[in-house]
């Protein structure tokens, strides 16, 4: 699960870059961000301590 976790913040990291850098792509920067906090904010509620 910790794998699965970090290989998709890896993932959306590079899209939101992509986004940035790249001229008139700028939804994939906004699709990205937003991606990456869902997804950092379900692995801190799947891996934080207690929680099962």
């Amino acid at each position: 699960m910790k794998t699965l976790i970090i290989t998709l913040l890896i993932l959306w990291l590079v899209f939101a870059v992509l986004g940035a850098v790249l001229e008139g792509l700028f939804w994939l920067l906004v699709i990205g961000v937003v991606a990456f906090l869902a997804t950092a904010a379900w692995g801190w509620v799947k891996l934080r301590p207690g929680s099962d």
